[in-house]
């Protein structure tokens, strides 16, 4: 390894995920093993991301990590056993230009800064952490020359946040529970990639960007303890489900889909609410699109949209295409206005074309009004997000995008 002063460095984008069959509870807490398979939307990253630069250098005294601008402690074993996991891996570097040479034993001695940055609300229930800890691996693997495909680097990333392992792919993913004690059987593979299924279009609607007053770590283990709905559901609901699933979304069948989402959703939460104390991430407003989409698919011939909610207040709604995705926009946009000094532009993120093919002036539709029912008390939003399936993690080549300085090492 040269001794100059240099640093190395990788910066990766990874997209975050959502659960259309849940992960909720957990048969070991300390390798995060599930107690039932998942199946994920992976969203797309120009929306929902994680931007993470990873930096190694002679010069570092100590691992160091900045989380959105704020310097966090790596000491928690979650990090730790994702440095731990990606260090064994390390393998032999070489930058001829730069003279830099890093031999695979000297991972275990050198020192990391790692920067990262959420586009999105951190602890929210918008899989911030499944998102950060699949880029930290992600970005790392790069780093180190590991050479691992996705699904092995899955069973690291799974490490750190449960979801994370599914942030690893694009499309639909599945994440297999496994059965092996060690946990090296419970990792994620692809369904299908964000092409397969691309008339969908996913809205969010962010209720509350604050953090959850329980979180789904606790959460998880308190249903765990105490919900005999959460082991019904484990054994012999979601088996079935999964299978389900894999078929709806091979086939593009909505109907299937929007059912067993929707399903899937209810009963997580109806599990939260089992859980002693029982657990309210839903709000009013939750509750109120939930009673909007349920009257929307019931006056349209076949269901149009799917929701689901994970550990927050937060509705993801899947469109079935576009003209349904501009249509929902426009019947959220009556229900769940902005505020009067609010600029459109920070109101509704993501997609500006669905937004303008939307339009936000002028009466409502008749069409638009039948369909959403009478709506006699307007809810609260803080904002929309327009997106849809997206691809994996990539690595930026754009140096201008790094958050660390590639002299120091030091967030810029």
């Amino acid at each position: 390894m040269a001794e100059e002063k240099w640093v190395m460095m990788v910066t990766a984008q990874t997209p975050t995920n959502i659960a259309v069959i849940k992960y909720w509870g957990k048969r070991d807490e300390v390798r995060i093993l599930p107690i039932n398979d998942s199946i994920s939307v992976t969203l797309d990253p120009d929306h929902l991301c994680t931007l993470t630069t990873v930096a190694v250098s002679p010069s570092f005294d100590r691992d160091r990590m900045w989380l959105n601008g704020k310097e966090i402690s790596l000491s928690g074993s979650r990090y730790q056993n994702c440095l731990r996991e990606i260090r064994s891996r390390g393998d032999d570097v070489e930058d001829k230009e730069k003279g830099i040479k890093i031999e695979k034993k000297d991972w275990e001695k050198l020192h990391l800064h790692i920067a990262s940055h959420n586009n999105f609300p951190t602890a929210a229930g918008l899989a911030s952490s499944a998102a950060g800890f699949a880029c930290l691996v992600f970005a790392l693997a790069k780093l180190m020359n590991v050479n691992e495909d996705p699904s092995q680097l899955s069973a690291i990333a799974r490490q750190g946040s449960g979801s994370a392992c599914r942030s690893l792919f694009g499309g639909f993913v599945k994440w297999n529970m496994g059965n092996k004690e060690d946990g090296s059987d419970s990792v994620a593979v692809q369904l299908v990639d964000d092409k397969h299924w691309d008339d969908l279009v996913i809205i969010i609607a962010v209720v509350s960007s604050r953090e959850k007053e329980r979180s789904s770590t606790s959460g998880m283990r308190e249903s765990v303890e105490t919900s005999l709905l959460l082991q019904h559901r484990a054994k012999e609901v979601v088996p079935e489900r999964i299978v389900q699933m894999e078929e709806a979304i091979k086939n593009r069948d909505f109907t299937s889909f929007t059912k067993l989402t929707c399903a899937d959703s209810n009963q997580f939460h109806a599990v939260c609410m089992d859980t002693s104390p029982p657990i309210f991430y839903m709000n009013d407003t939750s509750h109120r699109i939930i009673s909007l989409v349920e009257k929307w698919n019931r006056s349209a011939s076949t269901p149009e949209i799917a929701y689901t909610f994970d550990a927050g207040p937060n509705a993801v709604l899947i469109a079935r295409n576009r003209k349904v995705a501009v249509e929902l926009l426009q019947g959220l946009l009556y229900c769940f206005p902005p505020k009067p000094d609010t600029d459109m532009k920070s109101y509704v993120l993501g997609d500006a074309s669905i937004v303008k093919e939307a339009g936000v002036e002028g009466e409502l539709p008749q069409g638009i009004k039948d369909k959403i029912g009478r709506q006699d008390q307007k809810g609260e939003v803080s904002y929309f997000i327009c997106s849809k399936a997206g691809r994996g993690p990539v690595v930026l080549q754009d140096q201008t995008q790094a958050l660390l300085h590639p002299q120091t090492g030091l967030p810029k």
